[in-house]
């Protein structure tokens, strides 16, 4: 089923397809959410659903010793973009404190979750390395900025993908934990105020703007993130590494979800 012939809200037809993902797969989903520019506030018109979801199977799956895929990808067609991790890879990367899973749990636009989330995120926020973090925003911001915005005309979404990850290490430099999913909250908080004119522009911009559109590019803004991305590359490389070690907790609450979730039957 595409999206244009759904005779309803694109948030229904991703719950109706949650629930056939459980049925199909045989999966419980804790958690699915919105990640992207809808996540982010400045979803274009024509912007695509990337939907995020967490699941766990019964005991018997991770007992097994054949091989075991720990993804789902449920990918519809150019509107709906549906994957889903397995609860046993979200905490191997939770241990390695995985920046884009923090974007996952602290995503506004939620499609579904459930007290046992909560009990993962409980466990899983010791976990949040500042330097780890900063380092995998400051490298998104680089490399974007890189492969996108060094032309003469640009992709003006393209510059999104560079201030969001710059604002968000200044927010863990300054904050000490993971950053708000919404550029505007995250721009309302750390953005420079004279840069504030040209960002609150560039947004009205994009958002009428189609996906592949281009623009001249925007000197100002350009020398802004040249800037910020010489400071936090020094900023990132002088920190020192704050990852916690030890599986105790993240383990205890595998075997602890695995007892009181996997056998539960489904509402």
């Amino acid at each position: 089923m595409r999206y244009k012939d759904y005779e309803g809200t694109a948030e229904k037809l991703v719950c109706s397809i949650l629930r056939e993902i459980e049925e199909k797969e045989h999966v419980r989903i804790i958690h699915a959410v919105e990640s992207g520019s809808r996540a982010w506030g400045f979803a274009s018109p024509d912007s695509d659903y990337d939907v995020r979801f967490v699941y766990i199977r019964p005991m018997e799956h991770y007992l097994s010793l054949r091989e075991k895929k720990d993804f789902i990808n449920w990918r519809l067609d150019e509107t709906l973009d549906i994957t889903g991790w397995d609860l046993s890879k979200v905490l191997q990367h939770f241990y390695k404190s995985n920046a884009t899973l923090f974007e996952w749990a602290n995503s506004p636009v939620v499609y579904k979750t459930t007290p046992e989330w909560m009990q993962v995120m409980e466990v899983a926020n010791s976990y949040f390395s500042c330097k780890s973090a900063m380092y995998h925003y400051y490298g998104t911001a680089r490399k974007n900025y890189s492969e996108y915005l060094m032309d003469d005309t640009v992709k003006y979404k393209k510059y999104f993908y560079v201030l969001r990850p710059i604002l968000a290490c200044k927010w863990i430099d300054t904050r000490l934990c993971p950053p708000p999913v919404l550029f505007r909250e995250l721009a309302d908080e750390m953005l420079e105020a004279d840069m504030g004119p040209v960002v609150d522009r560039l947004v009205q911009i994009k958002m009428q703007m189609a996906e592949t559109e281009k623009g001249k590019r925007i000197d100002k803004l350009n020398d802004y993130i040249e800037e910020k991305l010489v400071f936090y590359k020094h900023k990132v490389e002088g920190m020192q590494d704050d990852r916690k070690s030890g599986w105790e907790e993240l383990d205890g609450l595998f075997v602890k979800m695995l007892k009181n979730l996997s056998f539960r039957k489904q509402s």
